[in-house]
């Protein structure tokens, strides 16, 4: 590929980049001369990924600098670490290629892994963006994978373009510049420019509920329901994001009204009155948020239903235990949720 090629693909993810206010160009995804870390496996989106942003840099004028996680999931990793490194290294893109120190057994373990190899290098060389290749077909798994685990509207708005890193690094932002491309765009792009890119053999591998979802259910939805379910699936997450963004604001405003916790969060006490009035989408968003901070694990539909009930319970009605000995119980206006005290062993 000539350096300078252009085709709708790259105008695609120009606009993309440059986002909803044009005029502004620090409010775009990825603004001029940012420091961007590029995640990239070798599969056809994240070559998409890498050389769409490799022919965009003039425009831009990024730090563009690449980063490969080798998962040892396969006895071809490291065949695979060196194509990356040699595709960047033709590209003139300076890349590191970190290895797991010991093989990971999840899909949630390695990409817990994987996003604290990318906050650890984006804090060493002071990089404000992590652009990865997430598409339209993985924003519509991404629902469905949600939907199937009981997800509410946080998991179901399913990959925004942009988000902070972690809490700890609210500074730099994931970025995901090719969101707006189906898995099948980024194929054509890689076999229009020639590109070449490694299969990954583990995507079909049937253990993965993701690849389930890819390989086996959404065939069978464009067969039997939408051709085009990807992409509605993908506007359904979009319009979810915005209102989401929405609730969640509204629910900030009503948790700093309600919700006190003691300076060393051993216990919170919630005022009903102001919940008593509010709709039920807030009540619940409220009281989410404050079991969140209290259950290790994820806070099930159940467990925040029962705080909700609380809201109208008569004085000195309490829960059952919730997962780590904490307990709620109404106290006048107040729902006091408190850590139950642990038995002392006998004599």
């Amino acid at each position: 590929m000539a350096q300078g090629a252009w085709s709708d693909t790259h105008a695609t993810v120009h606009r993309q980049i440059k986002g909803r206010s044009p005029s502004h160009p620090s409010a775009a995804l990825i603004p001029p001369g940012a420091a961007c870390l590029v995640a990239i496996s070798g599969g056809q989106d994240s070559v998409c990924l890498l050389k769409l942003l490799v022919d965009l840099q003039p425009k831009w004028h990024w730090r563009l600098q690449a980063i490969h996680c080798d998962h040892r999931w396969r006895s071809d990793s490291a065949e695979n670490a060196a194509f990356v490194a040699n595709l960047c290294h033709r590209w003139s893109i300076p890349i590191q290629v970190v290895t797991a120190p010991d093989p990971l057994h999840s899909e949630a373990e390695a990409r817990q892994w994987r996003y604290q190899v990318f906050e650890t290098l984006a804090i060493a060389h002071q990089i404000t963006h992590v652009a990865t290749g997430h598409t339209t077909s993985d924003r519509a798994e991404t629902l469905l994978y949600n939907l199937l685990r009981g997800s509410g509207s946080q998991g179901l708005q399913a990959l925004a373009p942009q988000r902070p890193l972690s809490d700890q690094s609210p500074d730099i932002q994931v970025v995901r510049p090719i969101l707006s491309l189906t898995r099948q765009q980024t194929m054509r792009f890689c076999q229009q420019f020639d590109l070449p890119v490694w299969a990954d053999t583990t995507n079909q591998n049937l253990s993965y509920a993701r690849n389930r979802i890819r390989l086996e259910l959404m065939p069978y939805l464009q067969q039997h329901f939408n051709p085009q379910v990807e992409t509605a699936l993908a506007q359904t997450a979009e319009l979810l994001m915005a209102e989401v963004a929405l609730l969640d604001q509204l629910a900030q405003a009503l948790y700093d009204q309600t919700v006190h916790a003691a300076t060393d969060f051993s216990g919170w006490r919630i005022q009903r009155s102001p919940l008593q009035t509010a709709p039920l989408a807030l009540q619940r968003r409220v009281l989410r948020q404050v079991l969140g901070q209290v259950v290790a694990s994820e806070v099930s539909f159940s467990q925040g239903e029962k705080l909700v009930g609380l809201i109208h319970a008569p004085n000195r009605s309490q829960t059952d235990p919730f997962p780590g000995g904490w307990i709620a119980r109404v106290d006048t206006d107040w729902i006091v949720l408190m850590r139950l005290p642990t038995a002392r062993p006998g004599p």
